[in-house]
């Protein structure tokens, strides 16, 4: 509720900016398109040109109920996630329905990436923006600045969006207009209620993927999450003292508020940093951001903090192309799993809880679900060929089960145990003050780049993270260290709890193995002949 309230209020003047994680070639992506500005030739290694045009010309197809009263899947949103599982199903000869209420609207949330991770999924060409190089500004005295040799880029949302758009089209997947209101799920089939004009979508799955409004999907257990919360300005300006080669990943110092001493005071308990993208020597994205806390940063002292900063920094704006607000949930329980509707991105909790990146790791998941999807749907077409019956589950039992093996591997264990020390890691970040955030970022970009660079990409599997902290302790100073064990210790024992039942037999697969190779024995026993007595 509080985050739709949120949304009523900024969206209709606003855009939310998000940072995630992703994959592509800075060759790639400058070879993507020759209208590069003049700073991308004089700035070595630097790339910039306009995003494209948003593709309300992609000619997607209306799904006709009456043509086809029952698809394979049912896909609720049709952002980066929905679309990219959507046309990896359909490609696999399964039919596929999208409802969106604006299938060709635009994507409000700007995603930036590191550019290594777009490379490896294929989206290179999806950038329009590459820094060579990102910096990180911890204070204005011994510690300053920590430079990150890892380029980071800026997504091309409307040239992804069409990517992702005609891939669909081209494996026939149909869309309907509409917000999904509800689902109910019977004889091994589900219904999806539009809220409009009450028009219902029958599937033999359902895939939520509408983010944060988690339409769909049940929890079980009060969602209580940290927010990331951030007020920014895409503007022109007379000047800004950055550099167009390096992207300002963090800027934690507070020079800006020496005569605020109110706002220093706020800032001192709840930090908050400068997020900037430099476009060219006129233009520049500025972003105020909380990295997580519990209630959020309110947006009024987040743009009061933004305008301290901007007249230290000597930036006069000339006009403000967008003004974005954002708020992030971080962390917080899973949805019930498993359960009948499956999920992905947002709605499945796979923002990133200590860092709130969620692009990657979302269409990095995507390819697994829709895979797993593929898979079950197949079974009962096995069957139908086997036995000539119907191609769809023949119960909720089946249906039910088919939806668990796509839970399980959407959130495998090794995923759930990383995601309990992820979660760890913004307990302990919610604790922090500015000068122990501070000592923190100074062991974690002190770090191997294999483990700073795999924490921020989840890349790091449950051992490599417990050898991410005992490095991390190892890096910090004496104080920090004292800081990490007081702060730390719930956390911890928060995620010991949360981790003992990955131990046994989380899923209950093991359980049913057992059940079915005892089955299995007792049908071989019954049909075995007996044995004939030679006396």
């Amino acid at each position: 509720k509080k985050l739709d309230a949120v949304h009523r209020h900024y969206l209709p003047r606003t855009k939310v900016v998000r940072r995630f994680n992703a994959h592509p070639p800075v060759a790639a992506a400058a070879a993507a398109e020759p209208a590069a500005s003049d700073a991308a030739v004089t700035t070595p290694g630097y790339y910039f040109r306009e995003m494209s045009p948003w593709p309300t010309d992609v000619p997607i197809v209306e799904h006709d109920p009456a043509k086809d009263a029952h698809v394979d899947l049912v896909i609720a949103g049709a952002g980066p996630s929905g679309l990219a599982v959507g046309e990896r199903v359909a490609k696999a000869g399964y039919k596929v329905c999208i409802i969106d209420p604006q299938p060709l609207g635009i994507w409000p949330n700007n995603y930036g990436v590191w550019v290594d991770e777009f490379e490896a999924m294929g989206l290179a060409d999806c950038l329009e923006v590459i820094w060579p190089k990102a910096k990180v500004f911890l204070d204005s005295d011994k510690l300053g600045e920590k430079f990150l040799q890892r380029p980071y880029g800026r997504v091309d949302r409307p040239r992804l969006k069409r990517t992702l758009l005609e891939r669909c089209v081209a494996a026939g997947v149909t869309f309907m207009t509409g917000k999904v209101d509800s689902v109910s799920h019977s004889n091994g089939a589900s219904t999806v209620k539009l809220q409009d004009a009450g028009a219902t979508v029958s599937g033999t799955l359902v895939l939520d993927a509408t983010g944060h409004s988690r339409r769909l999907v049940q929890f079980d257990k009060k969602f209580d999450p940290g927010y990331q919360g951030a007020y920014g300005i895409i503007a022109e300006v007379e000047s800004h003292p950055f550099e167009l080669d390096t992207m300002l990943f963090m800027d934690w110092r507070d020079d800006h508020l020496a005569g605020t001493p109110e706002v220093k005071a706020r800032n001192d308990k709840l930090p908050t940093f400068l997020y900037a993208m430099p476009f060219s020597k006129t233009k520049v994205f500025l972003e105020e951001t909380s990295l997580v806390a519990r209630p959020a940063v309110e947006f009024p002292d987040l743009k009061e903090r933004l305008a301290a900063r901007m007249e230290h920094l000597g930036i006069k704006v000339k006009s403000i192309e967008e003004e974005e607000y954002c708020l992030i949930p971080m962390g917080g329980v899973l949805p019930t799993h498993p359960q009948r509707v499956l999920g992905i991105g947002g709605t499945a909790g796979m923002v990133h809880p200590s860092t709130g990146f969620m692009v990657s790791r979302m269409l990095g998941a995507a390819p697994t679900i829709a895979d797993s999807i593929v898979e079950q749907l197949s079974k009962p077409c096995d069957k139908a060929v086997a036995a000539g019956g119907s191609a769809r589950p023949a119960s909720e039992a089946e249906a039910a089960a088919m939806a668990a093996a796509v839970w399980r591997s959407a959130w495998p264990v090794e995923r759930l145990r990383q995601r309990a020390f992820f979660t760890f890691g913004m307990d302990v970040l919610l604790k922090l003050n500015l000068q122990e955030t501070r000592s923190f970022f100074n062991a974690f970009f002190s770090l191997s780049a294999f483990h700073w660079h795999g924490f921020l990409s989840a890349r790091l599997g449950f051992s490599q993270l417990i050898a991410f902290g005992l490095s991390l302790f190892a890096n910090s100073s004496n104080q920090a260290r004292l800081d990490l064990l007081v702060k730390g210790l719930p956390g911890l024992l928060g995620m010991l709890l949360e981790l003992a039942p990955t131990v046994g037999d989380y899923y209950g697969v093991k359980k049913e193995q057992r059940k079915a190779a005892a089955a299995a024995r007792q049908g071989q026993q019954a049909t075995a002949p007996a044995p004939v007595s030679t006396r």
